[in-house]
């Protein structure tokens, strides 16, 4: 299968370049800024470029974002401006969207808007909120999937032991290994298709 990756050079991007790649698959790892993204074939290149992102997903079957937020740099805005132009230009591949926990409900209130969210991530959760009810908003017209992480996601151990949910949390904390674990396993056999899921340790 051929997937490319946005985000290939951060610390979740990186570890679904290393596990789709062990799988077999041909992997174009995509970094705006270059640098380690430059191994076996990648690109460099930016999400909100509708053109270069049309003639990635013409030549994908599956376009995976694992753009992350910068905290110094944005709100989160560029993450959610860039999902927005890659809904525009996939045409008929499939879209995994890597997103945050603050989606995610406990007894049907978002952990986004609890008082104990942490503040210094509250603005890049709202965006990754707004960027789940675009997708759904699509309806049937976008193959997509969303994976929420645990509350907490950090290097760790590849296990391969893991609880998948959907809406809710199921589980305070998943390493960034098993996350990837998860991801490709749901590219290998789609299980989530237009849905969001959840993972954790």
């Amino acid at each position: 299968m051929h997937i490319a990756v946005y985000g290939a050079t951060g610390a979740i991007g990186s570890r679904i370049v290393e596990e789709a790649r062990a799988r077999g698959h041909e992997v174009t790892g995509i970094s705006r800024r270059g640098g380690g993204a430059h191994q076996d074939g990648a690109l460099t290149g930016d999400a909100l470029d509708a053109e270069f992102a049309a003639r990635v997903a013409e030549k994908h079957d599956v376009v995976v974002s694992a753009i992350g937020p910068s905290r110094t740099e944005d709100d989160g805005t560029r993450f959610a401006d860039s999902v927005a132009n890659l809904v525009r230009t996939l045409g008929d591949r499939r879209l995994v969207v890597v997103g945050g926990a603050g989606s995610l409900t406990v007894d049907g209130v978002r952990l986004v808007d609890t008082p104990q969210f942490p503040e210094i991530y509250q603005a890049e959760a709202l965006k990754g909120a707004d960027t789940l009810a675009l997708l759904r908003a699509t309806g049937d017209e976008v193959d997509w999937t969303y994976l929420s992480p645990a509350p907490v996601i950090a290097p760790g151990e590849r296990t391969g032991v893991f609880k998948l949910g959907l809406e809710s949390p199921v589980g305070d904390q998943v390493s960034i290994e098993d996350h990837a674990v998860a991801l490709v396993d749901e590219i290998e056999k789609p299980a989530h298709v237009r849905q969001r899921f959840t993972v954790a340790n």
